[in-house]
């Protein structure tokens, strides 16, 4: 990087290396002294640069061991569509999505309302296991409407599109617009426990509902996560 390197593209450089596994959570990041000398630039520059990547969560103070990757966690939509625009992934480096099935039913009562249709409605469920470094992260069951089906039939099939959402808001010419994310704790219910390597079968899961609207008001998409209990939820959002 030149000495003209802004802090935007600083912390690109670093979120890059986060997201592909180069610096692991609690990895010790270089000192802002040490960001100044390799990249060119002011302790100024050089400290936004590390407060955009603490405002993204993916770095936090340590005592004694100055700015390190944050632990792990389960991300919310916002960090999923950023990633997606820088990489053309929704998933980190380490992390794979295991497409478990793929079914059309009808809507439950809480999908319906939040899809805006009749309960008893046809609609896609796509559900997926995400894991990272091979442990699992969370369960995702994913209930789309038929008019995105049908813009996007790949949907209907047990494999990875990618990046599903940004493939329907392609599809449809309405880019994604915002997202309310609902989250809930409850006894885990049928494989969760087991899927997602819990010892005992009705142990505390915590549930996120998330609905994601696009600019011309449709809905695209409403999914339910489930993860353990005890796991970090973290997103960050434009305000």
């Amino acid at each position: 990087m030149s000495a003209r390197t802004g802090y935007a593209q600083i912390a690109a450089h670093y979120r890059e290396k986060i997201r592909t596994g180069a610096l692991r959570p609690g990895d010790r990041m270089p000192t802002v002294r040490e960001v100044m000398a390799e990249h060119g630039v002011s302790m100024a520059t050089a400290a936004r640069a590390y407060k955009e990547l603490k405002i993204s969560g993916l770095t936090s103070a340590s005592s004694g061991a100055g700015t390190i990757v944050a632990p792990h966690s389960s991300s919310g939509i916002p960090a999923r569509v950023e990633m997606h625009a820088e990489s053309g992934r929704a998933l980190a480096g380490d992390e794979t999505s295991d497409i478990l099935e793929v079914t059309t039913i009808g809507a439950p009562e809480a999908v319906a309302s939040r899809l805006e249709v009749e309960p008893g409605t046809p609609v896609t469920a796509r559900r997926r296991l995400v894991s990272r470094g091979g442990a699992p992260v969370h369960l995702s069951t994913s209930y789309y409407p038929q008019y995105v089906v049908e813009a996007v039939p790949e949907l209907t099939r047990p494999s990875s599109t990618g990046g599903s959402r940004e493939l329907a808001a392609s599809r449809l010419n309405s880019a994604q617009s915002h997202v309310l994310e609902e989250v809930t704790s409850r006894p885990a219910e049928g494989d969760e426990a087991e899927l997602l390597g819990l010892s005992a079968p009705r142990s505390t899961v915590t549930s996120v509902t998330r609905t994601v609207w696009l600019r011309d008001g449709r809905v695209v998409e409403v999914a339910t996560k489930i993860v353990r209990g005890a796991s970090v939820l973290r997103w960050s959002s434009a305000l």
